[in-house]
Parts: C-alpha cells; sequence; structure tokens
C-alpha cells in the first residue's frame, strides 16, 4: 500500500477523520465541478486502536495562537523555531511565542502536540471545576406487570455500573407525574404534578426550598426559613404524613410555608443556584449541600433501589376499548425543569422508558380512544394529523431548553405501536442522545443495548462525555457551510463561516448534550479561492477540530484533531483529484444530505430526483463516454460503487416512507446521522455472505441470484442481521439430519452463520434485530425487500437460478442502462 493510502487509513482508524476528497481543487468555481461536495466526516471521541501508541491525557492547558480571530492550538503541522521558541500557526499563519513553562523546548525535547503521530491530543483543565454526572431515569409505569417488571431488572443492573460520585434521581410517570424523593427513612415520598400540566421553574423551586425531609444543618439553619438554609431542613418537619405523597406542587398541606423565596443562596434569590454549597460558586458540587432529588449513588443506593422495587404499574383505570393515560410530556417537562433549576450548564443524561404513546397532558400523540389510530403517513400528507403539530411544538421547546443548559435525552421506546419518536424527534437530534426502538423490555435487543450505554474504558471510566462543544477552525481558502449530525447550533460566528447554509449552518460551534466513541458529525466546507488564482507549490488547506466535553471522571477536558489535506490545480491534476475521490464517505454525504431534504420538504419526491441529478452530474464529470453512445460508458475503480449505493440509498427506508411508520423513519435518520462511514455504508447497502458446502463463507453480491437452495445466507443491513436458509437446506433441516452424526458437517454449516452473526451482535450499539429465516418463511422478506430483483416476474435481465423478487421496482441493471443513457446524451 502506498505511503499516501496508509495515512488516509492512519487518519480515519486514528483520529476519525474521512474526507469526501483527499485532494482539493483550488478554486471556488473548480469545487464546484466535484459535484459531490468537499466534506469530512468526524469522530470527536474517537478511540484509538490498541495497537498505536496510547497518549494519556495532558495536564496542562493548551497552547493557543495569539491572534483574536484564530485561536488555534498548537499542533503537529506548526512551524517552530526553537531557537527563538517561536511558532508560526498553521491556520493564520501568526508567528506566536512560547509561554514559559516551554522554555526547555528544543528538537529532542518536544511537546507530545508536536509529534506527528500525534494529530489528536487531549488536555484536561486544571482550573475547570469537577462536576460528576447526572442521571435521572424517568419510568414509564402504564405497562403490563411483566413488562415492568423486566425494566426495573435492566434500570438496577444499570446502577450498579455507575461511578459512585455520579448522581440519580427518579421520576415516575403514568397518568399523574411522581417526582421521588431519595434517602428519606423509613418513608417514601414523591411530590405529584398533574398530568395535564407543564410544571414551571417556580413550582420545581417552591418544591427544593420547602423545609421537609432535609437534614439539620447546624442548630442556627435547621429552624424553617432561615436565612441561608440548605434545601432541607428538620427530618419529620410539616410535610404530609407517612406514605402520603407530597400534593401538588408547591402546595403541600395547607397552611405548611413554602421555605422563605429571596434569600441568600435560596432558589430565586439574589445567591447562587441552588445547586451551589452555600456562599460558594454556581455549579459546585451538589453533594455540598443537600438535594432531595438528587444525590450521589454512593449515599442513596439502598433508597434509590428500594424505590424502583416498589415502583407498580400505574392503578388509574383504563376502560375497555381505551388505552392509558399516559403522561410522558408533563413527566419530561418536570424532568427538564428540575436539572435546569438545579444544574444548569452541567453533564445530565435524562434516560426515559417508554412503553407506549402520551395521551395525556401536553405532548399528547394520540387520542385516549383506541378506535382513533396515531397518526400515520398517510394522515401527515393529508395535513390529518390534528395532534402532531402541537405535539411537535411542545418537544422542540423542550429541546431548546435542554441544548442552552447542555443537558440530554435519551429514549428507550419498547411498544408494539408508535410511541411518538417522530414528534420528540429533536429531543435526541439536538442533544446527541440515544434511541433505542423494540417491541419489548423484556427482550435482549433492549437489555443488552441499556447496558452497552454504560461500557467503561481501559481506566474504567464509562465511555461517554458531557456537555460538548465542538468548534470547527479553518486555514485560509476554507469556510464552513454546515453541519450534518446529531447536535445543534452553539450561534457563534466568525470570518470562516460562509454565507451559503447546509445543514446546521450560519455557525462555527456545536452544541452537544453528550458524545459516545461512535458519534460522528459531517462538515461541509466551501471552497473560496478565486478562479485564476495560481496554486503555491506545497501549499496545503489545514482544519482543526476543538472539542471541549465533560468526562465522566467529571473533569474537563479539550480534545483537539488537526489535519491537512494538498490543494491542487483542476486543469492540469485533475486525474489526481479523482483519484482521491472516497466513494464510501461520499455515499453517505449524499445520503445524509438527501434525508436532511426529505426531513424540510415533507418526504417530497424532490430528494429523490435531487439525487437523481447528483448522480447523473457527476457521471457526466468523471465517467469515460462517447457523446450519445451508451455502450461507451465507464467509469474508473474510484467512482465505480457509487452508482451501486445510489441505486440501493434511492430504495433504502430513509428516503422510502412507505411500508415505515413516521417513527420508524425518525428513527432510522437518527442513526444514520450519528454513525461513522463504515457503519452507514451497511445501513445504504447491506453486506450479504454465502455459506455452502463448496468452500469458505464467502461475499457475494447484494442480488436474487445469490438466492440458491443449498445455500445459507448472512445478510447485516445495521439494524437487522438475518440468516436465511435456502429450499434444500431448509428441507434438510426440517429432517433433523443436523442431529444425525453422519452428517456432522451439514450441522458445522449451520452453525457457522450463528457464529458470525453473534460477533456482529456483540458489538453493534443499539443492537440490530436478529431473524432466522427460510425459503418462503414470512420474514424472509426482509431479505427481498433489499436484494436487487435482477430476478423478477417481468425482468428480461433474470438469469437461470436465484428466487425471484415479486415487484415492479428497477433492478440495477436496469437503472445502470438508463443511468448510461442519460449521462452520455448530449442534450443532458
Amino acid at each position: 500500500m502506498s505511503t499516501w493510502e496508509e495515512y488516509l487509513a492512519n487518519q480515519q482508524a486514528i483520529d476519525g477523520l474521512q474526507f469526501t476528497w483527499n485532494l482539493w481543487p483550488h478554486s471556488r468555481a473548480d469545487a464546484q465541478r466535484l459535484v459531490i461536495p468537499l466534506a469530512s466526516f468526524f469522530t470527536p471521541l474517537k478511540e484509538r486502536p490498541a495497537e498505536h501508541p496510547q497518549q494519556p491525557p495532558l495536564e496542562y492547558d493548551p497552547v493557543l495562537c495569539s491572534k483574536q480571530q484564530c485561536k488555534a492550538v498548537l499542533n503537529c503541522f506548526c512551524m517552530v523555531d526553537y531557537r527563538a521558541k517561536t511558532w508560526v500557526c498553521a491556520l493564520c499563519a501568526n508567528r506566536n511565542s512560547f509561554p514559559a513553562h516551554y522554555a526547555a523546548i528544543s528538537e529532542q525535547n518536544m511537546p507530545p502536540e508536536l509529534y506527528p503521530q500525534f494529530s489528536t491530543i487531549e488536555y484536561t483543565l486544571k482550573k475547570a471545576t469537577t462536576m460528576p454526572p447526572i442521571f435521572m431515569f424517568v419510568i414509564d409505569t402504564c405497562l403490563t406487570q411483566e413488562e415492568l417488571k423486566a425494566l426495573k431488572e435492566s434500570i438496577q443492573t444499570a446502577m450498579a455500573l455507575l461511578p459512585a460520585d455520579a448522581l440519580v434521581g427518579l421520576i415516575t410517570y403514568g397518568r399523574m407525574v411522581q417526582l421521588h424523593e431519595l434517602n428519606v427513612k423509613g418513608i417514601t415520598r414523591s411530590f405529584v404534578f398533574k398530568g395535564t400540566k407543564e410544571v414551571t421553574a417556580k413550582q420545581i423551586r417552591d418544591i427544593l426550598a420547602m423545609q421537609i425531609g432535609g437534614r439539620p444543618s447546624g442548630p442556627a439553619q435547621a429552624m424553617q426559613g432561615a436565612p441561608g438554609a440548605p434545601m432541607g431542613g428538620v427530618p419529620g418537619g410539616p410535610g404530609p404524613a407517612p406514605g402520603m405523597p407530597g400534593g401538588l406542587p408547591g402546595a403541600g398541606r395547607p397552611g405548611m410555608p413554602a421555605g422563605p423565596q429571596g434569600g441568600p443562596n435560596m432558589p430565586g434569590g439574589p445567591g447562587p443556584n441552588p445547586a451551589a454549597a452555600p456562599g460558594g460558586p454556581p455549579g459546585a458540587p451538589a453533594h455540598n449541600t443537600y438535594n432531595k432529588f438528587l444525590q450521589p449513588i454512593s449515599e442513596c443506593d439502598e433508597s434509590i433501589n428500594d424505590l424502583i422495587d416498589g415502583v407498580v404499574v400505574d392503578r388509574w383505570p383504563v376502560p375497555q376499548g381505551h388505552r392509558p393515560l399516559r403522561a410522558t410530556g408533563a413527566a419530561l417537562s418536570v424532568a427538564v425543569t428540575l436539572l435546569e433549576t438545579c444544574f444548569p450548564n452541567t453533564g445530565a443524561r435524562i434516560m426515559t422508558f417508554i412503553g407506549g404513546a402520551c395521551t395525556h397532558g401536553p405532548g399528547m400523540v394520540v387520542g385516549e380512544e383506541l378506535k382513533n389510530p396515531i397518526r400515520s403517513w398517510h394522515t401527515i400528507k393529508e395535513d390529518n394529523a390534528n395532534l402532531m403539530k402541537k405535539a411537535t411544538k411542545f418537544y422542540d421547546t423542550l429541546s431548546a431548553r435542554l441544548v442552552k443548559n447542555g443537558h440530554v435525552v435519551d429514549l428507550y421506546s419498547c411498544a408494539l405501536d408508535q410511541t411518538g419518536l417522530a414528534e420528540m424527534k429533536n429531543l435526541y437530534n439536538s442533544t446527541g442522545g440515544h434511541v433505542v426502538m423494540g417491541d419489548s423490555f423484556n427482550s435482549s435487543l433492549f437489555k443488552q443495548t441499556y447496558q452497552r450505554v454504560f461500557d467503561k474504558d481501559g481506566y474504567g471510566q464509562l465511555k461517554m462525555g458531557f456537555n460538548a462543544t465542538m468548534e470547527v477552525k479553518v486555514g485560509s481558502g476554507l469556510k464552513i457551510e454546515g453541519l450534518l449530525g446529531c447536535c445543534s447550533s452553539g450561534n457563534v460566528k466568525n470570518a470562516n463561516v460562509s454565507d451559503q447554509e447546509m445543514g446546521i449552518g450560519g455557525t462555527c460551534q456545536w452544541k452537544f448534550g453528550a458524545l459516545s466513541p461512535r458519534t460522528t458529525v459531517a462538515i461541509l466546507y466551501e471552497i473560496t479561492a478565486q478562479h485564476g488564482a495560481a496554486v503555491a507549490q506545497g501549499s496545503r488547506g489545514v482544519v482543526q477540530f476543538v472539542t471541549q466535553y465533560q468526562h465522566a471522571d467529571g473533569r474537563k477536558r479539550i480534545r483537539v484533531t488537526t489535519t491537512c489535506r494538498s490543494w491542487a490545480d483542476m486543469q492540469s491534476q485533475h486525474a489526481n483529484i479523482a483519484y482521491g475521490f472516497d466513494q464510501e464517505a461520499a455515499a453517505v454525504i449524499i445520503g445524509r444530505l438527501a434525508s436532511w431534504r426529505a426531513i424540510n420538504e415533507n418526504d417530497t419526491p424532490e430528494a429523490l430526483r435531487w439525487l437523481d441529478r447528483t448522480l447523473i452530474r457527476l457521471c457526466q464529470k468523471f465517467g469515460e463516454y462517447h457523446k450519445d453512445d451508451p455502450a461507451s460508458f465507464r467509469l474508473s475503480e474510484k467512482f465505480s460503487m457509487f452508482p451501486q449505493f445510489m441505486f440501493h440509498l434511492r430504495r433504502s427506508q430513509f428516503l422510502q416512507v412507505f411500508n415505515n411508520s413516521p417513527d420508524e423513519t425518525a428513527y432510522y435518520r437518527h442513526i444514520l446521522f450519528s454513525e461513522n462511514v463504515l457503519e452507514s455504508t451497511t445501513m445504504i447497502q447491506p453486506v450479504l455472505f454465502s455459506y455452502s458446502f463448496n468452500g469458505p463463507p464467502e461475499p457475494v453480491l447484494l442480488d436474487s441470484s445469490s438466492i440458491l437452495p443449498d445455500r445459507i445466507l448472512l445478510m447485516d443491513d445495521y439494524f437487522h442481521v438475518l440468516i436465511y436458509h435456502g429450499q434444500t437446506i431448509a428441507a434438510w433441516k426440517k429432517a433433523k439430519y443436523d442431529e444425525d452424526p453422519q452428517y456432522a458437517s451439514f450441522k458445522q454449516l449451520l452453525e457457522a452463520p450463528v457464529a458470525d452473526a453473534t460477533s456482529i451482535l456483540q458489538e453493534r450499539f443499539p443492537m440490530p434485530r436478529y431473524i432466522v429465516t427460510e425459503y418462503e418463511g414470512s420474514q424472509a422478506r426482509f431479505l427481498l425487500s433489499k436484494v436487487n430483483p435482477s430476478t423478477t416476474h417481468n425482468n428480461p435481465y433474470a438469469t437461470d437460478g436465484g428466487a425471484a423478487v415479486l415487484t415492479d421496482d428497477v433492478s440495477l441493471q436496469v437503472f445502470m442502462e438508463h443511468l448510461k443513457k442519460l449521462a452520455s446524451s448530449s442534450s443532458t
């Protein structure tokens, strides 16, 4: 392998970076002729492979360029003058002096950030406040007894995996929403909110100020209403009787004081926020004071486990022909308001477990009566989904508040019908939360996926970052058009932000409520140089990604990745630019762009038309052909797979809403917008492996001709892992030949795809649905809907063998013939 290709592969493996074009045309006009936009896929928390040298986080602050408009971080592409102790910024060419603690720097004594193998470097900030992560569990109780039992077991298992200093809280909801107090000895106490109303910040502040169920903190402060009292008071002070709920928000029992408003350190007063220690800085660790709803797991482990054990199915009666009254919107509102009141701008996860659609109060997506079904694509297109706009507006407002405070919502939706993921999509798309869609909380799909959320690294820390911001800095010749991914705009505009917006644009900084080692974003760039300007010899475009986040250990970290690519002249180096094309990255960026268009154009056919035009223009630009002679059309190896990706993308669940519910479409698009290039290409064009007696397992074409009677097929489309037994294999299996010792080889053949499927299931997040089917089995439709239908009831290209797919979809062969004709036509 050539050095350049090794460099690109290393960047992908170590830095989590992949560009659509790896040699950049120097002018804006030439860049537009490339058809596929210049974009990079970037994984901010990419884990370094074990075989590469590991770099522990540096325990000092990064050195920044002194130019106010730049502020780029010192990196291995900077020119260093060791004698003068200065460095030249690779992005803006400004000369800077090294700080005093770099006085001993020399060619033999370089800091790690100047080594080429450390193009990604991580710093731990010394002065930043340390805050443990916060986990708020929001549990739907409108479930069956078995479902609730399985869910409680999963949550209790997760509790054992949390760091000892992590803060936890608990909300349960059905028709009403219950916010549970922790560490209340001998009694369980919760505050009950009406499911029909959205909770206000004042109500939460009033409840936090109530001096009930708290801890005495010295004689002077134990008195209720004493200035500077912590968020607790005398145990057994005025409050509800044991076993009674705490009453409506802010009310309590008649005559019960709600605590002073406006005193120092009290909620609503002039002092720090309620999460702060008395007299301490805002955002200081909450365990310096007493918060009755959010406490370190080390202090309330027994209490919260007892509370979860005590959670029962919602007792509100459900009449025949009705859905349970489920106040999901109100419960999320309580969680968001509590966290923004107590811990603004601090890493926090709201883990929400939903067993059905919201039927009650704000955010309601379907009526109470079963005779009225939940909205479908048909009713949405007819503009007949009456509840959808209001619910979407409610969840979008919650989402904006979450983004402002750096919090994140995870949705674990397990139900046989839709639960409203389409209306809630901005809750998880804007914050970077997890979404899991399954049938049951008792399924291995949910249980194993949920456990993987709490995976730990080599240091025993959770593999998750909180409350992150990512800034993209570019050198001269580049501007930033926007980003396609699961985050929200940081609204920071500078001279490097393009006027042309694509995706989340108009900014050079984006906010994430949470990051995982899989989170991948796509950044789109504009090349700004005017046509005709000469390309300086050896000139390079430099891009730097600066990600600041709260690590799972509570400390603030800054992770810096810097990369560069060479500029080229389109006229003289056209072949070189074409050689630098990455067709997998290009397919995924077109997939994200087409999905973005579909979302913003109400899933009209316009996104498909745009995709077709893009493909034809690319083939005209980089194909070899004689005008009006389709038979002469050829694509080089670097472009040959791209039309095939586009064929499968056109048929995929990202652009075709037929046969998918609005919830499923929202879920599939969320995963496409958050996964890396390799996983995304598997979603667009599934992988198919064949197992037979003719030799070892081998990859085969995703084509109906590959479905043969004496083969076992393994298909991986990311969301499903499917094993398909051909007609003969299925007959032998029914005859139980695998149980006969004479046919040990047949037993081994049956076991081989199962072993491979198991290894896929163990690594992926979220865990795929596992399907085993056979010839004419009902679930064979998952395979038949994905393969290229080269053998159908009316296809002139049909070959001998293979299973016929009953469809009117065109095959890849017909699609390619049509593409060649359009690309080579002089009139197109």
